[in-house]
């Protein structure tokens, strides 16, 4: 009798324990999302269709909602089977308006942005001509396309004149101000040179040739002309690498000198990692940051990276899924970064799965970034579950999977994700892309128990607004200092939600510092907790070109 009270005494402290932590409930049927990922064929059988593809989360239409734009691919001559040739025509990109209270509609007919026949890999969305409304940005096998937000809800392809059709197989692009001239530029990371299925010497086993069987391809930077147009000056810039195999890039401000570095994870070789001169020139400083290679001194198959200060230091650290499992780049200031995945507890879990898009999110509010790792199958459609690890606020991370809700018991092909607030109630929710499947929107369920306190820095044009791409922001609540650089490109071919969100755990305000890509620094104290703050700040530039034009 005794044995039997204290099981179950234990059963209800591990309910308790269960309770005091959010879950994901998969809203997926609810939502009104029908779109499915297909990768233009009914066989995976080649690395065109094995890559998969990401997703875009922004507000096309500035109704303070998420919306949601979904890529897909197509059957396509040279890297498709005949026997998917009657998925020709039926394929294409979906964009979903977000309608509040967790409801979606296709509004992609009316919006322009369907690019039908067209294999896309990844997107993007920003605001390039800064008109106030954000354009849209997708990354094809074949060129890619500029959307225009007209700011009626329809978009226009402007790829054409703006120079951006980029026709090497891209896979991510990540916009920043690298020359501080108040214009966002591009940064396309491209792939792979594949030869249309010709390359038979391979294993069986493996189904298909992999990475190292195909020639590399550069990425390029894009200046921003302030005309609608845009010029390649990757040469110029610094950041000419010929073979690069680029999977996903992002661009933070790693060494805290105010400029946007960018980080560009590299399939089966070392990772590039570009610091910012601030003059208008990068140097590639991967060795001596020791983040070019694995653990081991070898080329990993990095995918997405992810930015976010995991120790609470103040510098801005790195999560990089891989096939092997994942790695956990710790910044430690000018002696570069340290690769602490097995000390963090990471390397026990992430081992056993291949990993591709990984995000650093404060799920529960509690102040402390924790992962989600999406994990799939790199040559066939074999499932695997995604993870969710917390930070535990000591270096270490524990495995919640388990206890975050009913999608983690369950299995898929997993590519692309992407974070953000879609019902703007103050935790994280997901959005996850798998191969060949339906994506997963998952609601998260409990974790605005704690505060939270979400912050948009927006730049003042005279032609328009919009985000402050590359602006610092530091919240400090109690004892704990958190940061984040404003730049929704992170994790693999995807984008989350451009607005910075903190958990505040128990504390009911927070002081909040802004330090603009101009360089101005603001302080904005003791803000009460649990709401959205939008900050408008007009750029120098801005500003001397109007008292000019007043004069």
């Amino acid at each position: 009798m005794r044995a039997l009270f204290l099981a179950a005494g234990a059963v209800l402290v591990f309910a308790a324990q269960q309770s005091e932590l959010p879950v994901y409930t998969d809203i997926t049927k609810e939502s009104g999302i029908t779109f499915k990922h297909s990768y233009g064929d009914h066989h995976l059988d080649n690395i065109v269709e094995g890559t998969g593809a990401g997703v875009c989360i922004f507000d096309y239409d500035n109704d303070g909602l998420l919306d949601i734009y979904f890529v897909t691919g197509a059957w396509t001559k040279g890297v498709s089977d005949n026997e998917g040739r009657d998925l020709r025509g039926k394929l294409s990109n979906r964009l979903y308006k977000n309608l509040g209270n967790n409801r979606f509609v296709d509004v992609t007919e009316k919006a322009g942005v369907g690019g039908k026949g067209i294999f896309s890999s990844g997107c993007s969305a920003a605001d390039y001509d800064n008109d106030g409304f954000v354009d849209l940005y997708v990354l094809n096998y074949s060129e890619n396309i500029l959307y225009h937000n007209n700011g009626d809800g329809t978009f226009t392809d402007v790829t054409a004149k703006s120079g951006l059709g980029d026709k090497h197989w891209s896979l991510s692009a990540v916009s920043l101000d690298y020359n501080n001239d108040g214009w966002l530029d591009v940064y396309v990371c491209n792939y792979l040179e594949y030869d249309e299925g010709k390359f038979g010497d391979f294993y069986a086993a493996d189904g298909y040739p992999g990475p190292l069987a195909y020639n590399g391809q550069p990425d390029v930077l894009y200046r921003n002309n302030g005309d609608g147009t845009f010029t390649d000056v990757t040469k110029k810039a610094g950041l000419w690498q010929p073979d690069g195999r680029g999977m996903s890039a992002s661009a933070a401000d790693f060494n805290n000198d105010g400029f946007l570095d960018i980080w560009v994870a590299n399939d089966a070789m070392e990772t590039h990692y570009f610091e910012n001169t601030g003059k208008g020139t990068f140097v590639e400083k991967a060795l001596q940051m020791n983040v070019a290679y694995g653990e081991n001194g070898q080329g990993v198959s990095s995918m997405g990276p992810f930015s976010g200060d995991v120790n609470r230091d103040g510098l801005l650290d790195v999560f990089v899924p891989n096939l092997n499992y994942c790695i956990l780049f710790i910044n430690t200031g000018k002696k570069g970064f340290m690769d602490r995945t097995a000390q963090a507890g990471l390397s026990q879990v992430m081992g056993q799965y291949a990993g591709w898009a990984g995000i650093l999110l404060d799920y529960d509010n509690d102040g402390w970034l924790d992962i989600f790792t999406t994990h799939g199958d790199a040559h066939h459609e074999y499932v695997q579950e995604d993870t969710l690890m917390r930070n535990k606020g000591d270096g270490t991370f524990e495995d919640v999977s388990r206890r975050s809700g009913q999608y983690f018991f369950e299995k898929y092909v997993g590519r692309g994700a992407a974070w953000g607030d879609l019902d703007n109630d103050g935790d994280i929710d997901l959005v996850i892309i798998n191969i060949n499947d339906y994506p997963r929107i998952l609601r998260n369920d409990g974790g605005n128990r704690n505060h939270w306190l979400t912050i948009e820095p927006v730049l003042k044009f005279p032609t328009g607004s919009r985000l402050a791409i590359g602006a610092r922001v530091t919240v400090t609540s109690g004892s704990l200092k958190q940061i984040e650089d404003v730049n929704p490109v992170r994790g693999f071919l995807s984008q989350g939600d451009g607005r910075v969100h903190f958990g505040l755990a128990k504390e009911d305000c927070a002081d909040v510092e802004i330090r603009w890509p101009d360089g101005t620094v603001q302080q904005f104290p003791k803000l009460k907790a649990n709401q959205f703050v939008k900050y408008l700040h007009e750029t120098k530039a801005a500003v001397a070109k109007a008292n000019g034009a007043k004069q």
